[in-house]
């Protein structure tokens, strides 16, 4: 069973579960997984949080939002995260990410 992408309204903007793969060839967004994560590859590893930095500095360039305003809320060891983006609407986040929901 298929779930939709969620873009949640959180209290100073959105929130979104990330599904993330490190050590890729390229960083790219892959799309939206069965659990409604959206899946992103990058090309650092976890170790020393490089991955989480990268990440980071991804969703910021793709949301052209500054990078300050992007913080993983939950799960930053793991490879499941939920992100929270400052003074963004759910619609503003979905936009940019451009995500095609079938």
């Amino acid at each position: 069973m298929s779930r939709k992408f969620e873009i949640t309204d959180a209290q100073h903007g959105a929130a979104f579960t990330v599904r993330v793969v490190t050590k890729a060839d390229k960083k790219e967004v892959v799309g939206v997984q069965d659990d409604g994560s959206l899946k992103i590859r990058l090309t650092e590893s976890p170790a020393g949080g490089a991955a989480n930095t990268q990440l980071l500095e991804y969703l910021a360039e793709i949301l052209e939002v500054d990078q300050t305003q992007i913080e993983i809320v939950a799960g930053s060891d793991k490879p499941n995260k939920i992100i929270s983006v400052k003074d963004v609407t759910p619609g503003w986040v979905e936009d940019h990410l451009a995500t095609d929901e079938d």
